[in-house]
Order: structure tokens, then C-alpha cells, then sequence
């Protein structure tokens, strides 16, 4: 096996390119700059290793037989691939991470979140961009163990770990939901905990693995857990509970009736979402995450990723 990868190297297969294009041993020698000779042996050698004819010599020109059709379509690709290869070190030498992993909390829009991924992609970097699912503290935790360069919706922004940077995303109103048919639509308001509690609530799963947050649920009370916001929306336009949800996340529905805004005796809560990057690891941001920090600053960048959920 290693003798047969010993053949297939970049020189061998370009050779191999070169005959098929011109159609000759002779005239690929002459384009290599080669002794004819030494072309063919060469071939010989890569046939010999593998074990199959890759042209037919009985023609004038040298036509690939079908293993070697396979083994030009193959080998352009693995070129190609080296090519792709080189131009991304290269452009990673300039200070673009090779990769870059979002932590994206539930909350956030996902269309405007794919907008900037677009943006992103516009630049041609040579950057690789992964996003990952948050949830409450889950978002923040993905970037302090290390496995996020940026956590966007972070609901604590106060963190006390050395190297973290924080800054405002900006405020988001929790409003109390039930699908019309939801016997609470029609108790009479402001609903107290007492009554509340009689009813299930629909919950996320906070992300964390180490610890968790819960938000909105009395002591005692029945509770149907999801794995992310378009469930917990789901679940609630079911009638199979009530919860909080983001205010702008669930605006539509309630516009169109399929939701009831419901006032609660416990004050309206609006959390104060933020940024995060940086921690003890984390290096100096290189150009990918400074592209990222700077459509942050945008004041209606800022409220796009909280507002915008009109397109489902």
C-alpha cells in the first residue's frame, strides 16, 4: 500500500494530466521538459505499483484506458485539493483563524445571523465558520471551556473569567403566551402564581452542561421540557402550556392570533443579553473574529439579531 501512495504524488499526477491532455508520451515530454525515456518510465513505474494499464499504447495517441480515466478525474481532484490547501495557509498566515465557532443562543434571530454569515462569506475567507446551538447559560459556557471563539446572546453578561470580553447586545422583553384555546386565554388578569402553577409550563433545556439556569418556573409545577425555542414555540401554539417567551420572537403569531399575550402578577422581565469572546485562552482576535466584532458595534445590527423574526 505505501508503495502505491509512494507513485500517486502531485508531480506524478500532473504527469499523468499532461499525457492526456496532449494526447503523446512524446509531446508531454516535450511540454515537461523530459527525455521521452525517462516519461515512460516513469508510467511504467506509477502502472506497475498499482497494478493496471492506465493507457492504451496499441493507438498513435495515448488514449487512458478506464482505470486511468479514474485515476486523472481522482488525481485532478486531490490537485485541485492541494491547491485549496495551499491558498488557505497562505491566507491563514495573514491572520485569518482557520476556523471560527459561534455560540448562538435560541433567542437570536437566525435570519439575520445567516445574513451576516453571507456578508462573511462575501469576503471569500479562508476561514472556516461553525455555528452552534445556545441555550441560557449553555451559550456562554460553549465559549469559556473553549469550544467558541464568540458567544452571541449571552444572558450573564457579569463574568468574572480573566481575558473575557463582554459588551451590550441590548434588552429583551419576555411576554407570558398561551394559544387561544389554552384555558388561561380566558382567566382573568393579571394571573397570579397560585392559578399559574395549576398549569403546565413549557421549558428549554439550558445547553450547559456544568450547571444550568431555569427560567419562569413556579416550585411544584408540571413542566414539559424541549430542546430549543422553535419547540418551546411549537409546544405553546399546541396548547400544551404557557410560558415566557421573547417578545419579538413571538410577535407574529400573536399579530395572527395563534398566540395570547397574558399579563402575570410577576413584573414583566427584560433580560439584558450581551456579547462575549476573549477568556484565558483565547489569543489576540484575529481577522475573522475582528470582522464579527465590528458588525456587532452596529446599533442596528445589534437589534436585527433581536427583533428580526418575521421570516420563519
Amino acid at each position: 500500500m505505501q508503495i502505491m501512495r509512494n507513485v500517486l504524488t502531485p508531480d506524478n499526477l500532473a504527469m499523468l494530466q499532461s499525457i492526456a491532455e496532449t494526447g503523446s508520451f512524446a509531446a508531454a515530454a516535450r511540454q515537461l521538459g523530459l527525455v521521452p525515456s525517462a516519461l515512460t518510465y516513469r508510467v511504467r513505474q506509477i502502472e506497475d505499483a498499482l497494478d493496471v494499464l492506465l493507457f492504451d499504447r496499441s493507438a498513435r495517441q495515448a488514449r487512458p484506458t478506464d482505470a486511468g480515466l479514474e485515476l486523472l478525474r481522482e488525481g485532478r481532484r486531490l490537485l485541485e485539493d492541494m491547491d485549496a490547501i495551499a491558498h488557505r495557509v497562505r491566507r491563514v498566515a495573514t491572520g485569518w483563524e482557520p476556523q471560527l465557532t459561534l455560540s448562538v443562543d435560541g433567542v437570536i434571530s437566525p435570519t439575520t445571523m445567516l445574513e451576516l454569515v453571507e456578508a462573511f462569506y462575501a469576503l471569500a475567507p479562508p476561514t472556516r465558520l461553525k455555528w452552534r446551538d445556545g441555550i441560557l447559560s449553555g451559550t456562554a459556557e460553549a465559549l469559556t471551556s473553549g469550544e467558541a471563539d464568540l458567544a452571541i446572546g449571552v444572558t450573564e453578561a457579569a463574568s468574572t473569567m480573566p481575558g473575557l470580553q463582554s459588551a451590550p447586545l441590548g434588552n429583551l422583553r419576555f411576554v407570558f403566551v398561551v394559544a387561544p384555546h389554552h384555558p388561561l386565554a380566558k382567566a382573568p388578569e393579571p394571573l397570579g402564581d397560585s392559578l399559574l402553577r395549576m398549569h403546565r409550563a413549557i421549558a428549554v433545556a439550558d445547553s450547559a452542561r456544568r450547571g444550568s439556569m431555569t427560567v419562569g418556573i413556579l416550585p411544584g409545577q408540571d413542566v414539559f421540557t424541549v430542546d430549543n425555542m422553535r419547540a418551546k414555540i411549537q409546544a405553546q401554539l399546541r396548547g400544551l402550556g404557557g410560558g415566557f417567551l421573547p417578545e419579538p420572537m413571538v410577535r407574529p403569531y400573536v399579530e395572527a392570533g395563534h398566540l395570547v399575550v397574558r399579563a402575570v402578577q410577576r413584573p414583566t422581565r427584560a433580560i439584558p443579553l450581551a456579547y462575549q469572546w476573549g477568556g484565558p485562552s483565547a489569543s489576540a482576535p484575529g481577522r475573522a473574529l475582528q470582522w464579527w466584532l465590528a458588525q456587532l458595534k452596529s446599533p442596528t445590527t445589534r437589534q436585527a439579531l433581536l427583533e428580526n423574526h418575521h421570516h420563519f
